[in-house]
C-alpha cells in the first residue's frame, strides 16, 4: 500500500495524528524563586546603567558653563586659571595618559609573571597562599601605595632614575635637562616627585588587579591541549606559549586594559607623590607631573563656583576616558576565547 493510501486508512478523527504540521508551542513555568531572581538581575543591571548615566549627566551639567565659556581650547590650553579666563586640561590630560601607560608598561610583565608562576609552576600546597597574598594586594588602600612611594620608593629610586638618564637620556622621554652626567656636584632633586615615580606606585597597584584575572584564564586552558602539547614532546615553556598563552590572550588584553582603567583615575596614590605643574611634560623623569583626578583633589576646596564647574568638566573627560577603556576591555574579552570560556 502507497504512503498516501496507509495515511487515508488511518482513522485521524480520533486524534492519534495531527491534522497539521505546525510546531508546538512550548511553555515555561517559573517558579517564584526564579522569578524574583529574574527581577533582581535585570533591576541589578538597569540600577548600573542608570547610575552611570546618571553621573555622566551630572558631570555634564555641572561642566557646561566651564565647557562653554573655554571652547575646544579646553582641551588644548596648559593653563589652570579659571577664574582669569585661561584654563584647560592638556597638560594634566597628558600627565594622566603619561602616568597610566608607565604604570602599565611596568605593571603588565608583573602580573603576567605572577598569573604564569601561580597557575603553572607553584606547588598545590602554596598556590592558594600566593591566589589570597595578590587578592589581598588588590584590597590594599591606594593611600597605602601613595605613602609607601613618598617615604621609601622616592628616595630608593633616585639612583635608577639617575642611571637611566645618565646612559639613556640620547632618548628624548629619558632626558633631563637641568641634569648633567659628567657633574660630579648634580643633585638628584631633578628627579624627585616625577611621572615615573608616580608610574611606579600605580603599577603597584594595577599588578594585583590584572594578576587575578590572568590566573583564572590560565587556569581554564583546555587540560586536553595541555597534554597533547606535551605528548608531541613539548617542554613545560613551549606547552605554556603554545597553549596557555594563546587561550588567555583576550584575557591578558582585557586585565590589561581594565588596569589602565584604574589607573587612569587613580587619586590619592598620586596626589601624595608627584609636584603639580600645568605644563606638559614629555620628560618622565623630571621633577612634576599632575592628573586631573590630582588637579580635581587639589583644587576643589578651595574653588570658585565656575572653577568647580571646571573641575567638573575636567571630571567629565576623566569619566568619558575611563568607561570607554572599560567597555573596551569588556568586548575584547567577551569576543575572546578565554573571556568566552570564564
Amino acid at each position: 500500500m502507497s504512503g498516501p493510501n496507509i495515511l487515508e486508512a488511518l482513522d485521524v478523527s480520533d486524534g492519534s495524528r495531527p491534522q497539521d504540521d505546525s510546531p508546538r508551542q512550548l511553555t515555561t513555568v517559573r517558579g517564584p524563586s526564579d522569578t524574583v531572581f529574574r527581577v533582581a538581575a535585570h533591576g541589578g543591571g538597569v540600577l548600573v546603567l542608570s547610575i552611570m548615566t546618571l553621573v555622566g549627566l551630572f558631570l555634564a551639567v555641572r561642566g557646561a558653563e566651564a565647557i562653554a565659556s573655554a571652547g575646544p581650547s579646553f582641551l588644548t590650553e596648559q593653563d589652570w586659571e579659571p577664574n582669569s579666563g585661561r584654563f584647560g586640561i592638556a597638560a594634566v590630560l597628558f600627565g594622566t595618559v603619561a602616568i597610566a601607560l608607565i604604570a602599565i608598561v611596568v605593571a603588565l610583565p608583573l602580573a603576567v609573571g605572577t598569573a604564569t608562576y601561580i597557575s603553572e609552576y607553584a606547588p598545590l600546597g602554596l598556590r592558594p597562599l600566593l591566589v589570597g597574598i595578590v587578592d589581598l594586594m588588590a584590597a590594599i588602600p591606594s593611600v597605602v601605595y601613595g605613602l609607601w612611594g613618598m617615604f621609601w620608593l622616592e628616595g630608593a629610586i633616585l639612583p635608577v632614575a639617575q642611571w637611566i638618564s645618565t646612559y639613556f637620556g640620547w632618548i628624548p622621554i629619558f632626558n633631563v635637562p637641568n641634569f648633567n652626567p659628567g657633574d660630579p656636584l648634580a643633585t638628584p632633586t631633578v628627579f624627585t616627585a616625577s611621572a615615573f615615580l608616580a608610574g611606579l606606585v600605580v603599577a603597584m597597584m594595577v599588578a594585583p588587579v590584572a594578576a587575578s584575572i590572568m590566573r583564572e584564564v590560565f587556569a581554564q586552558a583546555p587540560i586536553g591541549e595541555r597534554e597533547g602539547a606535551l605528548a608531541l614532546g613539548s617542554t613545560k615553556w613551549g606547552m605554556i606559549r603554545s597553549v596557555v598563552y594563546p587561550f588567555g590572550m583576550g584575557g591578558m588584553i582585557g586585565g590589561a586594559m581594565l588596569g589602565l582603567g584604574r589607573a587612569l583615575g587613580e587619586t590619592i596614590a598620586v596626589y601624595l607623590v608627584i609636584s603639580p605643574v600645568f605644563v606638559i611634560q614629555p620628560h618622565i623623569l623630571q621633577t612634576g607631573s599632575n592628573s586631573i583626578s590630582s588637579l580635581i583633589a587639589l583644587r576643589y576646596g578651595e574653588a570658585s563656583p565656575f572653577e568647580l564647574s571646571a573641575l567638573m568638566a575636567a571630571g567629565l573627560v576623566l569619566f568619558l576616558i575611563t568607561m570607554l577603556v572599560n567597555f573596551g576591555a569588556g568586548i575584547i574579552i567577551q569576543r575572546s576565547r578565554s573571556g568566552a570560556a570564564s
